[in-house]
């Protein structure tokens, strides 16, 4: 079981009792922490595609801590005109551990989707 949860901006793909990454919120060292921006949900083979969202869906984790990744450097050069300015950047994050992905107990604002990965791979 997976599922595609938005938050910073960006989409993640998260499986239970695995480590995730993401843009830097607000949230105490080991606080749980609740995801409701859930894009999609796959479970056994059945996918449950939201309208943006899956209404009543959550994914839920616990803080780890907080951090800075690897220094990114930006370099802006011109040639010929002296120009070179060097900076660098360090992006805060929130590292998490996911504990449970709770789909709806209603599908109302869903899709529903059965995959038939059998039929898939013959057609290619």
């Amino acid at each position: 079981m997976y599922a595609i949860v938005e938050t910073g901006g960006f989409q993640f793909k998260v499986e239970k009792n695995t480590k995730v990454r993401l843009p830097k919120f607000d949230a105490e060292k080991d606080s749980v922490v609740k995801i409701d921006t859930v894009l999609m949900i796959k479970d056994n083979g059945t996918v449950l595609i939201g309208k943006p969202y899956i209404k009543d869906a959550c994914v839920e984790g616990k803080v780890l801590g907080h951090g800075k990744a690897e220094k990114i450097i930006v370099f802006k050069y011109k040639r010929r005109k002296k120009y070179r300015r060097k900076k660098g950047h360090r992006q805060q994050y929130t590292e998490i551990l996911i504990t449970d992905i709770k789909p709806p107990e209603t599908a109302e604002n869903t899709e529903k989707k059965t995959e038939r990965i059998s039929e898939e791979n013959d057609l290619k």
